[in-house]
């Protein structure tokens, strides 16, 4: 992402969560086996209350890789989004939905949708808001307690440190190379601001890096990771067998490491403080649990295959 300095000063963070942005890459995480405990549990949730009616929407959000551009427009309401998407005009369908049919082979549902057809049109927006109420609105107040603590934080970092103190502070997958941004992406990818400014969307359903969208004719995005993933989803099941052999917040500090992370990712995960995050995981790592790797001035943490193993028995 190429910034100018007009650019630098029309850098904005999202207000809100996105419902449409929660709503698309959530689908990624559902269609995945990718995540820790909390993330296997919302997508076990989800699967058994899945209604047929979104059937047409995960025809076009595949596991991972492109979904079109029209299924997240701008906006903080998803009823004014849903107007958007249904109003999209047929030209910036067909668009998006040839990008989608070079990995995906669309539908007859899909065909009719590129041409606008109203009943295609009207599919698709019950799917949304039938996935949506079926995988985000139980945990919405989640998304927007965590979203909050991110934006608490990054008010903080812009107020000490400005524009590119705030950008520097994103994610380990994006770096500050005034005047660029890069950004860990599948696909090498210029995107030049022009003056446009960008909007930061903290997101809950986020991935490790960031999202951005494929087309160069709307207000730039930069949609990444809250920092903390998922924590309130549903809580540790610290009545395991797992945490009867380990204790309780041992079990938790295994559970969070499935995902690797610093120390004091561990320690936030699982709500201790630092210097306990790391006498649990050097206990963890002398009982072959769990591989521990300096990185510059930070530790890494990783499960071994035996702790991967008995985490998976305890599930």
């Amino acid at each position: 992402m190429h910034f100018s300095g007009e650019d630098l000063g029309r850098v904005r963070v999202a207000t809100r969560p996105d419902p449409l942005w929660e709503t698309t890459l959530s689908l990624h995480r559902l269609q995945r086996g990718d995540g820790g405990l909390p993330v296997r549990k919302w997508r076990g949730a989800v699967r058994s209350r899945l209604p047929k009616a979104a059937g047409p929407l995960l025809t076009l959000v595949p596991p991972s890789g492109y979904f079109p551009d029209f299924l997240t427009p701008s906006g903080e309401d998803l009823e004014e989004q849903l107007e958007l998407v249904s109003g999209t005009k047929r030209c910036a369908l067909r668009r998006d939905l040839t990008i989608l049919a070079r990995s995906r082979r669309p539908t007859p549902w899909a065909r009719d949708l590129g041409d606008a057809n109203p009943a295609a049109l009207g599919a698709l927006t019950r799917a949304v808001r039938a996935y949506h109420q079926a995988a985000i609105e139980p945990v919405w107040n989640d998304i927007v307690a965590c979203f909050d603590r991110q934006r608490v934080r990054q008010a903080r970092i812009l107020l000490a440190d400005g524009v590119e103190g705030l950008l520097r502070g994103l994610s380990s997958a994006m770096r500050w190379k005034a005047p660029v941004l890069e950004v860990d992406y599948p696909v090498h990818h210029d995107l030049h601001l022009a003056g446009r400014g960008l909007l930061l969307i903290p997101s809950f359903f986020c991935w490790r890096t960031g999202v951005t969208l494929v087309e160069n004719d709307r207000v730039p995005v930069l949609v990444y990771p809250i920092e903390e993933q998922l924590p309130e989803v549903v809580p540790h099941d610290h009545g395991s067998a797992l945490s009867t052999l380990l204790g309780h917040t041992r079990a938790a500090v295994l559970e969070t490491i499935e995902d690797g992370g610093r120390t004091c990712d561990v320690a936030r995960r699982a709500g201790i403080s630092m210097s306990s995050a790391s006498q649990h995981a050097t206990v963890l790592r002398e009982a072959g649990l769990v591989l521990s790797v300096r990185e510059g001035n930070t530790v890494r943490h990783h499960l071994t295959p035996l702790g991967s193993a008995l985490l998976r028995k305890n599930l």
